[in-house]
């Protein structure tokens, strides 16, 4: 028996008004999508996030991969510590480090641009090389994503996520409590060495925003979690472009398995994803398949993006991990996002987000189409840690 999960980061949306009062995934063609919640054993809703915690990816695919976030959720720094190969002392406190553009006092653009990880890892380099040591190291990452790990300060310490402030002064989301203004020097220091490098006055010749700040959040600690076959009794492994899910994975005792030409974006190669799950599966019973380039539509506000990203994910990864899956034998398939990310909004939301299960064994004929409204009538999982449960066993 073989169990594929392919997650949609951000597929979930508001209706637009737009699309006629319709949402991205109501209007997108995904033929793939809709025959699964068509023909799911199981399909509702999820609540993946939690009240007190952030809305955020990594408390929402912590609890799509099994995980109850109240007593595992460490930060997203520390996870994505564990994906890059950063090992952390029992001090050490990591940070997600963007590289972001402040323009005329705002957070212009949460990623500069998506710069390229190349020039990036230029960037960080220089601020290792200039700041590190003293408990302060930068380790690079990929495009706009990095990390920043301090020794033994600012573990409580308030930051608020870049994405979520886009247009607004950054001075009012700087780093609060906790020695925050050991932070701040940091940030303030770095952005004095980045706005005078060569790579960011070439990017502003070349008329794209210049990674001209760093943004440390989602910090934390190294975490604790029981392994996932320890839990579910499988074999497994994960596949995503970002060293959030590889961490996630990496601490549960999955197989990370890179991808060449995953990136993370609009230009993923979609179809290595799913001929990279499908060789995995040969082997192993499980596979968590991550997909951001709808959540980086919507952080945009990328309304024709967002539904070709979600058609490219139902064509180019479902459709043929559909018919390989078939070639292996009895399988479970469940598509889901981890959390909304509105166009309207730009940023993550707390609503319930829409599941389907198929499994080859038992196909139903419920006439749904993969979506926020058609499926809403279906079973509600709350906490939604438990919907892995279910999708494994068939119970809550």
């Amino acid at each position: 028996m073989k169990y594929a999960i392919v997650l949609g980061d951000g597929m979930a949306d508001y209706p637009v008004k737009k699309l006629g009062n319709k949402t991205p995934l109501m209007c997108a063609k995904k033929p793939n999508m809709d025959l699964i919640a068509g023909h799911a054993c199981r399909y509702g809703l999820c609540q993946t996030t939690v009240g007190n915690l952030p809305a955020g990816s990594d408390v929402a695919n912590l609890s799509v991969m099994g995980y109850d976030p109240t007593k595992y959720y460490m930060g997203r720094g520390p996870l994505e510590a564990l994906s890059m190969g950063v090992k952390l002392k029992p001090a050490d406190v990591a940070f997600r480090c963007n590289l972001i553009t402040v323009k005329d006092g705002l957070i212009a653009d949460y990623s500069a641009g998506h710069i390229t990880s190349e020039e990036a890892a230029k960037l960080i380099e220089y601020l290792e090389e200039k700041m590190g040591g003293n408990g302060v190291r930068f380790y690079p990452g990929v495009s706009y994503r990095h990390l920043l790990v301090l020794n033994g300060c600012c573990a409580e310490t308030v930051c608020d996520a870049p994405h979520d402030h886009v247009g607004q002064p950054a001075s009012d989301h700087l780093p609060k409590n906790d020695n925050s203004g050991c932070l701040i020097n940091i940030m303030e220091r770095a952005g004095a060495l980045l706005e005078a490098h060569p790579i960011n006055k070439e990017r502003m010749a070349e008329g794209k925003n210049p990674a001209n700040s760093i943004w440390p959040w989602g910090q934390g600690r190294t975490p604790s979690m029981p392994l996932f076959k320890e839990k579910y009794g499988l074999d497994g492994a994960v596949i995503s472009a970002v060293d959030l899910i590889k961490g996630l994975g990496a601490a549960s005792g999955l197989e990370v398995i890179n991808v060449p030409g995953a990136t993370g974006y609009l230009d993923t190669d979609y179809g290595a994803k799913a001929r990279y799950a499908l060789k995995a599966l040969e082997t192993k019973d499980f596979i968590f398949i991550h997909v951001e380039a709808p959540d980086e539509a919507s952080h945009e506000g990328l309304l024709e993006e967002k539904i070709k990203a979600i058609e490219n994910l139902d064509e180019k990864v479902i459709g043929p991990l559909l018919e390989g899956l078939r070639k292996l034998g009895d399988f479970r398939l469940m598509v889901l996002p981890d959390h909304p990310t509105p166009l309207a909004t730009k940023t993550h939301a707390r609503d319930p987000v829409p599941y389907a299960i198929y499994d080859s064994r038992q196909p139903a004929d419920n006439k749904k189409t993969f979506d926020e409204r058609s499926l809403a009538d279906g079973l509600f999982i709350e906490p939604g840690y438990r919907l892995m449960n279910l999708f494994i066993t068939d119970k809550t």
